[in-house]
């Protein structure tokens, strides 16, 4: 329907082109069973586990997959383009496998099949194209997706996503383990709020699952863990020199392309965070056992000091008195180091990319919530919200802010300046100013 009503609403210019910021394509939430018969990549012992993985051949499939179940979203996105439009995908962290060309192929092949009779293939293909890191043009508008700030989804290297354990494959990080592992086998488990849940929250989910299923928890959960501590080793390999220097390669080539200077890509490119798989204390603190130990620490800690000192001494209630005071601000520290929603961190680099890449606009995705706010003079940050949901949330307060506000952004550059409608999308009365955008104080 949205497609539809912009392919019969004239553009300002001679075309429209849509530009999707991420997250097209869930590669990451599939589940496909790894015994397809036309796979080259043997699949490992947790593919076999959890189904496909994201080696060119098994990202393939499942795109394949999207496709026959999707057939309808592909065919309004083929007509949209047959128009004379334009699309490009910039990736994301759930579709990075766009990093492979086999993928990108399967992806227009789906498109040009589903196009009207009569279209011309080449110059239809012409105007499908990708952005593996970001969609810029001066002092308009510059997307990207976002995940790249956000240290629980990141990459290492933007360009070169792969793992320095398998080249084959791409590098996983902490929501893609976690994903895999816990969220997608553990029935009832969102994949999103979790900022807002602690240890006590997790207790009672795992209760709430009876014997069976909190041991069945325990398992996924200690599995997930050894799996990140395997994938932190893969940073310390030749391998991962060998991946660096591919990503130097990659940026190189695209700032000629993009006629960037490599100096204003190396910037951007420390603007970025790296994984938190990549140290101990990341992967400890990101699932809670770093506040775990601390609450080992000092329970053990207190039946020292009752055990050496006794419970009636008064020297005893001043040290079990340090004691807790220790406790308690070693766990608040922890607590604010442990920063899940990564929104105030997308917003504070959007004002510096502005400095980088002058645009009136500076756009992402990748928190789900709908966001509009000023970061510099004449420059305003969109986070586009989503367009869909795992399920209903509605009557569920704690995740309402993740319902899906179908919510986009609609450019209109000019030689007079730059317009911009934050709109959502309405399926009785069409797009509509959107009013509820979330702003940061």
């Amino acid at each position: 329907m949205l497609l539809r009503h912009y392919r019969k609403t004239p553009p300002l210019g001679d075309r429209w082109r849509l530009v999707i910021a991420g997250d097209f394509i869930d590669f990451i939430g599939m589940s496909l069973p790894s015994s397809a018969e036309e796979l080259t990549t043997a699949p490992s012992d947790e593919e076999l586990a959890h189904g496909l993985g994201n080696a060119e051949d098994h990202a393939r499939i499942k795109m394949r997959r999207v496709g026959e179940r999707h057939l309808e979203v592909f065919a309004a996105l083929a007509e949209f383009v047959a128009d004379g439009h334009m699309l490009t995908v910039v990736h994301g962290n759930h579709d990075v496998e766009f990093h492979w060309d086999a993928v990108k192929d399967e992806f227009k092949k789906i498109l040009a099949d589903a196009s009207p009779a009569g279209t011309a293939r080449e110059a239809f293909l012409g105007r499908v194209e990708f952005n593996p890191w970001f969609f810029y043009v001066a002092d308009v508008a510059y997307i990207e997706h976002g995940h790249m700030y956000d240290p629980f989804c990141a990459s290492a290297h933007v360009m070169a996503p792969l793992s320095p354990l398998d080249p084959r494959r791409l590098a996983r990080g902490f929501c893609d383990v976690l994903l895999r592992f816990v969220v997608r086998p553990t029935k009832g488990l969102k994949e999103y709020g979790h900022e807002n849940l602690g240890i006590v929250d997790y207790v009672k989910f795992g209760l709430g699952l009876g014997l069976s299923g909190m041991v069945q928890l325990g398992v996924r959960f200690f599995s997930a863990v050894r799996e990140m501590f395997r994938l932190r080793r893969g940073y310390f390999t030749e391998t991962a020199e060998t991946v660096r220097r591919e990503h130097e390669g990659r940026v190189a080539r695209f700032a000629e392309k993009m006629r960037i200077g490599t100096d204003r890509l190396r910037a951007l490119t420390a603007l970025q965070v790296q994984p938190i798989t990549r140290s101990i204390g990341g992967i400890l603190g990101s699932v809670l056992l770093d506040r775990v130990a601390l609450g080992i620490a000092g329970t053990l800690a207190l039946a020292g000091v009752v055990f050496f000192l006794g419970i009636r001494s008064g020297h005893a209630a001043y040290s079990a008195a340090a004691v807790v005071g220790a406790w308690v601000g070693t766990h608040v520290y922890l607590a604010r180091q442990r920063k899940v929603d990564p929104a105030e961190e997308l917003v504070d680099r959007a004002a510096k990319l502005a400095r980088l890449f002058p645009a009136a606009f500076v756009v992402m995705g990748h928190t789900h919530i709908p966001l509009e706010v000023p970061v510099e003079k004449g420059v305003t940050y969109i986070n586009l919200g989503s367009w869909a949901e795992d399920e209903e949330v509605s009557g569920d307060a704690k995740h309402a802010a993740y319902q899906a506000a179908r919510t986009h952004l609609v450019i209109h550059p000019s030689d007079t300046g730059t317009e911009a409608q934050f709109l959502a999308w309405d399926s009785n009365e069409g797009p509509r100013r959107f009013v509820k955008a979330k702003r940061l104080t």
